[in-house]
């Protein structure tokens, strides 16, 4: 495979500005939740670099745990929402801060909370990256959002597409030839 770069048609956000996201997202809920019982729920894959970089920004006590929910195949069209990896931990009277990627049709999410709010937390909110109002098909709003983008294909800074891209320090968006078929 060639340099991914070559696949970017434009950088969305660079290394400086998700830096700054994060900082101030984790200041925020540092200041949110200063008195609460917090737990950071970071959805796999795509999540774990956001919230590994927002968590280090978090100045107060808080616990993880991780989930992996999967509404996408190897293509770029939403499908059945599946859970493919559940928490560890008992989350029943603890405030729940959901920490996703990128907010999209909000099917996913819708299917994450619904999960959770059985389990009795104290209260779910959600912090997002990425906002991508434009595609949403569920009735949910972030909490916390890094960025409102266009309806684009993104990648980078933990988001893929087919598994490939990941590894970008930036976001970028992808070159339509690249997914299509």
């Amino acid at each position: 495979m060639a340099d991914m770069k070559n696949d970017i048609a434009y950088v969305l956000a660079n290394e400086a500005e998700i830096e700054e996201i994060c900082e101030q997202l984790g200041t925020k809920i540092s200041e949110d939740y200063k008195d609460k019982n917090v737990i950071i729920v970071s959805v796999l894959k795509g999540a774990f670099v956001f919230c590994a970089d927002v968590f280090r920004h978090i100045t107060i006590p808080c616990a993880i745990d991780f989930m992996a929910i999967s509404s996408y195949g190897s293509g770029t069209t939403p499908g059945a929402v599946r859970l493919i990896k559940d928490l560890g931990v008992d989350i029943a009277g603890m405030d729940v801060l959901i920490v996703e990627d990128i907010l999209d049709s909000g099917k996913s999410l819708s299917y994450t909370i619904e999960l959770l709010k059985a389990r009795k937390p104290a209260s779910i909110k959600i912090c997002t990256l990425l906002d991508k109002p434009d595609r949403r098909q569920a009735d949910i709003t972030a909490d916390y959002v890094g960025k409102v983008i266009p309806d684009e294909f993104v990648v980078g800074y933990g988001l893929d597409y087919d598994e490939k891209y990941r590894n970008l320090p930036y976001i970028g968006v992808l070159k339509p030839e690249v997914y299509s078929d």
